[in-house]
């Protein structure tokens, strides 16, 4: 019997640029971003290093149009996904790779500083249009939560699920 594998990616990080959507020719949104996730680690001098590391992120569909829409650069998101890598041969003809997290789950974290009304409010209508089911589909109350302080009601979590 083959063995399986497993081809997931969590990532909490901030963006280093505004969003890049664009549509494929049958319409279907894609958003790119540029993401880096930082890391404090002790050298062996005993001094604090900080590394960063930068991913490309895609998101296809909705969650291309919801995050093309209300992220920004220096927005602090959390990433879930897999790894897709591609390759290809330049002018020279010697063989490339690239490598891509394909998102599947996007949650806004912290805001960037730069959090306004109008923001606020944008993300209020993103989270409520994200948490509404698909026609024809069940509506789950993954990411729901009730909250004491509002009397038991549902507090709504901010994150968009693709699928």
């Amino acid at each position: 019997m083959a063995s399986m594998g497993l081809n997931k990616v969590i990532l909490i990080g901030n963006l280093g640029a505004d969003p890049e959507q664009r549509f494929t020719t049958n319409g279907t949104p894609v958003t790119t971003m540029r993401m880096a996730t930082s890391e404090v680690y002790t050298d062996k001098d005993g001094n604090q290093q900080q590394r960063t590391e930068w991913h490309r992120v895609v998101c296809w569909g909705k969650l291309a149009k919801i995050c093309g829409r209300y992220l920004a650069k220096g927005r602090q998101i959390y990433v879930e996904g897999k790894f897709r890598t591609r390759q290809w041969e330049d002018q020279q003809g010697v063989t490339r790779y690239t490598t891509k997290v394909v998102a599947s789950r996007v949650m806004f974290l912290g805001g960037n500083g730069r959090t306004t009304q109008a923001n606020t409010q944008a993300e209020r209508a993103a989270a409520s249009q994200a948490s509404q089911p698909p026609p024809g589909r069940r509506h789950s109350l993954l990411g729901r939560q009730a909250s004491p302080a509002s009397g038991g009601g549902v507090r709504r979590r901010f994150f968009i699920k693709k699928g």
